[in-house]
């Protein structure tokens, strides 16, 4: 695995395990990653617009569909419910399509020749797996046409604070879906606002190249608190994934507005259908 220098890393999260979140739970400028030398490695990803002026933008007839990854993550999915997954992505342009690895083969056959990223899950939804298993499932995935990787993080040493544990789990993932870009899920319905902010440094320092809100499997979905506070901590530097019951083209713009610059969503159609884009 490919040595990286943890010591901004551990810099910043002193200071974010010292701070004391307010009741706004915004994060304090002076604890932005960058002020410690905490930078993704490879430098910053490109991406989607985000904020009010690009939500404004969609709202005025720009495209919806290129933020959306349209998701499939029922695990009893049928393989025509995906190739459904598939051919509604195709229609409607998404920028992804998103399923567990078992769909995945049948995805990227559904989508060959489609300008759609596919997206499988890895240590989904819990990401209570070892290191070794996450990496051997994205490396897998990558192996049956995989383009991303959505994985969850390991939420305990995270709550922990446990730097070491959740870095190389975090690693792991990126090193086996190279060259494909890796998105850390951080369950922020579950996790503390110190802790979903360490998960934010985590996957700069990791490499990621986004940070997701949620699985939407059960724990609380994307909250537009959730997205101001990953983007305060990522910047420019990561793509911000917001995820979970996103049921309306109002809560999706909300997102957009906020930071998120893609969005997970099984009513991507719908959330089309209400307007332009």
């Amino acid at each position: 695995m490919t040595e990286v220098d943890t010591q901004p890393l551990r810099r910043w999260a002193a200071a974010v395990i010292a701070w004391t979140p307010g009741a706004s739970g915004e994060l304090p400028a002076h604890l932005a990653p960058a002020a410690f030398g905490l930078d993704r490695p490879g430098g910053a990803v490109t991406q989607l617009p985000w904020g009010v002026e690009a939500a404004e933008r969609i709202r005025r007839g720009a495209s919806l569909a290129p933020y959306l990854d349209h998701t499939l993550l029922r695990p009893d999915a049928l393989p025509e419910e995906v190739q459904r997954l598939a051919a509604e992505a195709r229609r409607h342009r998404f920028g992804g399509a998103c399923v567990h690895p078992t769909h995945l083969r049948t995805l990227v056959q559904a989508l060959e020749g489609a300008d759609v990223v596919p997206v499988a899950v890895v240590g989904f939804p819990s990401g209570a797996h070892r290191a070794e298993v996450k990496g051997l499932e994205a490396r897998l995935a990558v192996q049956d046409g995989a383009r991303e990787v959505d994985a969850v993080a390991n939420l305990s040493a995270l709550r922990a604070a446990d730097l070491d544990r959740a870095l190389a789990d975090a690693r792991g993932v990126v090193e086996a879906a190279r060259p494909w870009p890796v998105k850390l899920i951080l369950e922020t319905g579950l996790l503390d606002r110190r802790s979903v902010v360490l998960g934010a440094g985590v996957a700069l320092a990791a490499g990621c190249s986004a940070v997701k809100t949620s699985t939407g499997a059960g724990a609380p979905g994307a909250h537009v608190e959730d997205v101001v506070l990953l983007r305060a901590t990522v910047g420019a530097a990561l793509a911000v994934k917001a995820s979970g019951g996103i049921r309306t083209r109002e809560e999706a713009l909300r997102l957009v507005a906020a930071g998120a610059s893609r969005l997970g969503a099984s009513a991507s159609v719908d959330l089309l259908g209400e307007g332009p884009g």
